[in-house]
């Protein structure tokens, strides 16, 4: 096991489409939807290797639909969209929380490279 920050509560915003996080080390994020799904830690998005990484495009209103515990180390996100094969360990959601600045410019920088749009068809 490892010492890295664990949430203290996970709440979904609705409204703003986001997932708020509080850690146990202080420091809260909240984080779009839209992010989480394009990002997901998926193998349906991941692919098994660097290379086969999908760049999602239309994911502008996704909605998280549920949130679920796995075990006390991640949790599952069910998408409006029907994905939920993604796992969020809390290192994982940390590190969302934690560099989304520099994703979110890479996810754009992708879709403009592949022809897409954040909007759905």
């Amino acid at each position: 096991m490892t010492n890295s920050p664990i949430p203290t509560e996970i709440r979904v915003n609705r409204e703003e489409k986001l997932l708020e996080i509080d850690f146990n080390d202080g420091k809260s994020f909240k984080i779009p939807a839209e992010l989480l799904r394009v990002e997901s830690p998926s193998a349906e998005v991941q692919g098994h290797g660097p290379d086969e990484k999908k760049i999602i495009g239309g994911r502008r209103h996704v909605a998280i639909l549920e949130v679920e515990p796995v075990g006390n180390y991640a949790i599952a996100i069910k998408f409006d969209d029907l994905h939920d094969s993604g796992i969020y360990s809390w290192a994982t959601l940390y590190a969302f929380g934690e560099n989304q600045d520099a994703m979110w410019q890479t996810y754009l920088e992708n879709l403009e490279a592949h022809g897409l749009s954040r909007d759905p068809r």
